[in-house]
């Protein structure tokens, strides 16, 4: 499935990734409860967070022994991974196994979040919304499937029911062949390039960045701030 396609060696030392602020709030419980009922408040999170239970025991795709632990924001990282879309597909990576997806630019990674959230909108008739995203800024080293010599590739098709299986099967057979992840022309961005890292030990010296927020006031199209 990788006949013809390029496989380049990079070294980039900063991507953008962005993630809802409500990602970043300690748990809301924390203020709720005695420091002797920590405990068990830990236990109950263990058994509904998906990201403790694949760094305990796995949990759909995800074997405990690919998670981090040690680094700055092990916790963003693994959660990349043990969170996805429970009954649909995402361009490289299905209900199992999440994926980190960052883009080169922040402009392109605006405009990643700003498709998908406006498309989840039109879904419900109402362009009513505000959204706060954070950045996570990443380095990545190693070998990569490179699509940008290939911008016709069919995993790039705009249309999510014709490129996402193509893409989720290009990337099971990319991880398969040993390689970190995917860098592809920007779907949203014509400008644009982004990078998937499909396994977590690819996300290195993660650090946060600003904050945006996305307001969407009946128009499809969101005002976009940056929250200072």
């Amino acid at each position: 499935m990788l006949d013809g396609l390029t496989v380049s060696r990079i070294a980039i030392e900063r991507t953008v990734r962005l993630v809802t602020t409500a990602r970043l709030r300690e748990a809301v419980l924390l203020d709720l409860v005695d420091p002797d009922e920590l405990d068990a408040l830990a236990e109950i999170e263990g058994s509904t967070s998906n990201r403790l239970r694949a760094q305990d025991r796995g949990f759909g795709d995800i074997n405990p022994h690919e998670m981090v632990f040690g680094v700055p924001h092990a916790n963003f990282i693994n959660a990349a991974f043990a969170y996805a879309k429970p009954l649909s597909l995402n361009r490289f990576n299905g209900p199992d196994r999440g994926a980190w997806y960052a883009g080169f630019e922040l402009e392109t990674s605006l405009a990643e979040v700003t498709f998908h959230l406006t498309a989840f909108l039109a879904d419900t008739g109402v362009y009513d919304a505000t959204v706060e995203y954070a950045e996570l800024f990443a380095s990545f080293a190693g070998e990569y499937l490179d699509l940008r010599p290939h911008p016709n590739h069919p995993a790039l098709d705009p249309d999510g029911s014709v490129g996402y299986p193509v893409g989720n099967a290009l990337a099971n057979t990319t991880r398969a062949s040993g390689f970190y992840g995917i860098v592809y022309p920007s779907v949203r961005n014509p400008r644009g390039t982004c990078l998937v890292a499909l396994v977590p030990h690819a996300v290195q010296s993660v650090v946060q960045g600003k904050v945006y927020r996305l307001v969407w006031q009946g128009s499809p199209d969101p005002h976009i701030s940056d929250v200072r």
